[in-house]
């Protein structure tokens, strides 16, 4: 079961209102499996394109994974502003 979502902050932007919000890109995924956690990064992530030169390291947040329903929600149910979602396949990690 997916417990939280992976985001990085890949910069800014802004909205109609005129204010300036934070855009984030949804990069993997704690996982809660049978023998504990465990993290899914998404294999094209590359770090390095969000080091600022000032810094020699980046920060990842983790934000509580929502649980979805099979349906569209009726108020839009999409992607949420400022998120670049990227859809992540299911894995069988069993062996046949």
């Amino acid at each position: 079961m997916k417990r939280y979502d992976i985001v990085a902050k890949t910069g800014t932007y802004t909205n109609a209102q005129g204010e300036e919000k934070n855009r984030y890109l949804n990069v993997g995924a704690v996982i809660q499996g049978q023998n504990g956690p465990y993290i899914m990064l998404n294999k094209t992530f590359n770090p390095a394109g969000l080091a600022e030169p000032d810094r020699e390291s980046i920060i990842l947040s983790l934000f509580e994974a929502k649980q979805r329903d099979s349906a569209p929600q009726a108020s839009g149910g999409g992607q949420a502003e400022g998120f670049d979602n990227i859809p992540f396949a299911p894995v069988d990690w069993r062996c046949a």
